[in-house]
């Protein structure tokens, strides 16, 4: 049944790896929508099929989430609760799903989000660099020039850097961040909760060492520390030393 005063969009955040990590409200949220919009029905059937849940799938991507806007909108005016997810992590934070809250809230209609696991959450409290602030710039840039001004920025910035790069192009960033700077500090975070997670710390002329003898794979989150390490950090290695 649906309830024209309860319809709702409903972003959940599944898991980046582990399965095990959808939260139990997560789980309730999927399986008492009347559907579940997402970046990839296949990726998210095998989510479904993990838990036993059998709830209808509907195709939202960069490309047609213009197009599905008013279907979903009057679906959930219609009292209908749509969940929303993308592959993994949050949606809506560098995947598809944006475009869609914004509609919803515009209409006066309910968001509820169902949060949960993040790939830059997990990177940045892993990492051993300053936490707060941050700055996230999504992915890098595919075209050199653009990642080149991107990565300068983050170095120069007094706060850390979170970003998405492709393992394809992590070698190369990181020979970029090592020419201006080889001592400046980096984390490659790697897998994040799957069985090969790998935190990746250090110079980032060590941590480009490492990745140039180990071909990089797998999901990669980049974090770049701040020009100015706080006290705290640079009296920690002292003792250390």
């Amino acid at each position: 049944m649906t309830d024209p005063t309860t319809g709702r969009l409903q972003p959940v955040a599944t898991p980046i790896g582990n399965l095990g990590d959808l939260t139990y409200r997560a789980v309730e949220t999927l399986k008492n929508a009347n559907a579940i919009a997402c970046e990839d029905t296949r990726r998210t059937s095998h989510l479904l099929q993990h838990y036993g849940l059998h709830v209808p799938l509907l195709s939202l991507t960069e490309h047609n989430e213009a197009r599905r806007i008013p279907e979903l909108l009057q679906r959930i005016s219609a009292g209908e609760n749509i969940a929303l997810v993308s592959d993994a992590g949050f949606p809506t934070v560098s995947d598809p799903g944006q475009r869609l809250v914004h509609a919803t809230i515009a209409a006066g209609l309910r968001v509820e989000v169902i949060p949960g696991p993040s790939a830059i959450l997990t990177a940045l409290a892993g990492s051993g660099l300053p936490t707060v602030p941050f700055h996230f710039g999504g992915f890098l840039a595919h075209k050199k020039g653009q990642r080149d001004k991107e990565l300068e920025r983050a170095m120069l910035r007094d706060c850390t850097s979170v970003y998405f790069e492709s393992p394809y192009r992590l070698v190369d960033t990181l020979e970029m961040i090592a020419k201006r700077s080889p001592d400046h500090p980096v984390v490659v975070a790697r897998e994040l909760t799957k069985m090969f997670e790998e935190f990746k710390r250090g110079s980032a002329q060590s941590v480009l060492d490492h990745f140039s003898k180990k071909n990089p794979k797998g999901e990669i989150t980049l974090l770049i520390a701040p020009i100015e390490l706080p006290k705290w950090m640079t009296r920690d290695a002292a003792d250390a030393d």
